[in-house]
């Protein structure tokens, strides 16, 4: 697969099944699990552009501080000297659709930690804490190339959304990509 501009993002949610069951959070020996201190933004900034999104800088940052919930934006860090290698945001989405809805944002890694499964604890940290503090909808948008996310929130236990007839397709090549069954009969259709 390649990465087409006019490709519509993903969706995922987690299933309303589970908002009573939230992930576990594991990391390896060597790494720790915090949020955000004062002073993050600088590796932030880094760790995101080392993921494939440059150009983060404090007014790329700040609409998005006011949409994080409380203790939910979490860092991956070493142990042995507090380095941000991997992080996620958990941030209040509000729409139409979605009035008190919570969307897993910014999952980022350094891919020099790639294969540690610091990814998935980040985003499994975030998930928990929408289940903590009650949101009743969780969900989140990735591309469909990025394989590497895509693998980490089906294993956690997002569900796909086919929200739109092109996902079919678009699915079915992620599920032959990462080498797991189409199953599109059990995805919803719609936002829970």
């Amino acid at each position: 697969m390649t990465e087409n501009e006019a490709t519509p993002q993903l969706q995922m949610i987690w299933p309303a099944s589970r908002l009573t069951q939230p992930p576990q959070v594991v990391l390896p020996s060597g790494y720790r699990l915090r949020t955000y201190q004062p002073g993050d933004e600088p590796r932030f900034f880094e760790v995101m552009a080392l993921a494939g999104w440059p150009g983060w800088d404090e007014a790329k940052l700040k609409p998005w501080l006011y949409r994080i919930v409380p203790q939910g934006w979490f860092m991956a860090v070493t142990a042995a000297d507090d380095l941000i290698v991997a992080t996620a945001m958990a941030t209040h989405d509000h729409t139409w659709i979605r009035p008190f809805s919570g969307e897993v944002g910014w999952v980022a890694g350094d891919p020099v930690h790639k294969g540690q499964g610091l990814g998935t604890a980040v985003v499994a940290a975030v998930t928990a804490r929408f289940i903590e503090i009650g949101y009743p909808s969780i969900h989140l948008f990735t591309e469909h190339y990025r394989l590497a996310a895509l693998n980490i929130y089906l294993s956690l236990g997002y569900l796909p959304l086919l929200y739109r007839p092109e996902m079919f397709d678009l699915w079915q090549d992620v599920c032959v990509a990462l080498k797991r069954p189409f199953t599109p009969e059990r995805w919803p259709t719609k936002p829970t």
